[in-house]
């Protein structure tokens, strides 16, 4: 790789698929069925994701990088000098480039399990950051946090955007945290994107746009499916739902079978009633309060939390302190 990145790969394609398969199969055995939402992106569910945070429906993006954008300065004050930046799940989005701009970073780390999506975008940073030490990580960062043992020590802040901690659910968001936090050295940073809980209506078209980029995105699973696990089946025959479930406080995304069929996966055989669906993704919803409480659980501090004037979106600056 004639590159600037210094890119290491901890999850090879084989050791991938096989692992895929298994989670695959395991959630269409289940009732009801499920699947992983890490399995929504592959190079073109991570392009069709950064095309939905575009829409004028999907507030979260705009509402993130305004939050950022005005309060970056102090964000670097908090962070130090000679930080290195690591970027859990990294995006092609303008959010950590304002980081990058304001923020005294001198080394970069990505960390995606989308791997031609995370050596090009990274590979995009290194060119237009000449300056910036990069590194990239194919991994699966809902295990474990892996980073190279020249990025362990000094100032490091790690960076979790979008509200994507939102696809988790309460207890696995408070082991994710936890691991984050035995994975950082003492004084290290944590700045995370939190959704808030506001009006159903709001929330609902988040996630299922009138241009039906969202559909297409949760659709892309079944071609994945097609592609990578050999199955058998019509993507025409399922249909894209999101809806609030005001108990749990999430927003689910949901593949909706529309008549009684049979679909084949990696040689498996899985029945499908009219109506029956696979489970997609959890968005879980937060109150401020609510989040700093399975933060500090999980042993951060919470140093400062913005959010925009309408109490839409949350970004909380986390602090590990031994």
């Amino acid at each position: 790789m004639t590159t600037a990145v210094h890119f290491y790969d901890h999850q090879p394609t084989e050791a991938y698929s096989l692992s895929m398969q298994e989670d695959i199969l395991r959630g269409l055995r289940a009732q009801p069925k499920y699947s992983s939402p890490k399995y929504l992106y592959d190079q073109r569910g991570s392009a069709l994701f950064e095309e939905i945070c575009q829409l004028p429906e999907y507030y979260l993006t705009r509402k993130e990088e305004a939050i950022l954008a005005t309060v970056v300065e102090e964000i670097g004050e908090l962070a130090g000098e000679d930080v290195s930046l690591i970027d859990i799940g990294s995006g092609a989005s303008r959010k950590v480039r304002l980081l990058l701009e304001h923020v005294n970073i001198t080394n970069y780390l990505g960390i995606d399990l989308s791997r031609d999506f995370l050596f090009e975008s990274t590979s995009i940073l290194a060119t237009d950051y000449p300056w910036l030490n990069v590194h990239a990580i194919c991994a699966d960062y809902s295990k474990r946090l892996p980073l190279p043992p020249e990025l362990t020590e000094g100032r490091i802040v790690a960076f979790f955007p979008g509200s994507s901690i939102g696809n988790f659910s309460p207890a696995e968001a408070s082991a994710f945290l936890a691991g984050i936090y035995t994975a950082l050295p003492p004084g290290s940073g944590l700045l995370v994107g939190v959704d808030l809980i506001k009006e159903r209506a709001i929330l609902e078209a988040a996630y299922d746009d009138e241009a039906g980029v969202t559909a297409q995105f949760n659709l892309n699973l079944l071609s994945r499916l097609e592609t990578e696990l050999d199955a058998h089946l019509d993507p025409e025959r399922f249909v894209h739902k999101a809806f609030f479930n005001d108990r749990f406080s999430r927003i689910e995304m949901h593949l909706v079978s529309t008549m009684a069929q049979v679909i084949n996966v990696a040689g498996e055989a899985f029945r499908f009633q009219e109506g029956e669906s696979i489970h997609t993704e959890n968005s879980y919803k937060y109150s401020i309060e609510g989040f700093q409480v399975l933060a500090q659980r999980s042993g951060f501090s919470c140093r400062k939390v913005w959010t925009d004037g309408g109490g839409s979106f949350s970004v909380h600056y986390l602090e590990h302190q031994s």
